[in-house]
Parts: structure tokens; sequence; C-alpha cells
């Protein structure tokens, strides 16, 4: 799995961050998400899962392989 962020459409809500906190941050100046993580591994593909699906801007999307 690989992670594509657009960063200009997000909207700095965090639940990505808070859903999937080792491969989303957010950045203390604005509030928008940072990929930690843009291959993360098998265990944690639920969470990135979780993270995409609940992102108010639609901001994530993954590439499974």
């Amino acid at each position: 799995m690989r992670i594509e962020f657009d960063e200009p459409k997000c909207v700095a809500a965090g639940q990505c961050a808070m859903v999937a906190p080792g491969v989303f941050d957010q950045r203390d100046d604005d509030g928008v998400a940072i990929v930690l993580d843009a291959t993360p591994g098998p265990e944690r593909f639920d969470e990135v899962r979780e993270a995409a699906a609940v992102c108010p801007a639609a901001a994530i999307r993954l590439v499974e392989a």
C-alpha cells in the first residue's frame, strides 16, 4: 500500500492523525496533515484505510498493490 496525499485539499481536521498516529501527524503552524510513512506495513493497513475513509476532504488516496 502507498499513500498519496493531496495537501491543498486538507482542511486540517486531524481525523487521520487521530486514527493512524504512526502514519499521519499535523503541522504545528496550520494543522495541515503530514504523512509520516507513505508506505506503511501490513499491520497498519486497517487504520490507514479508516483514516482515508474519515478524511472530510478526501485528501488521502490509497494505492493498493
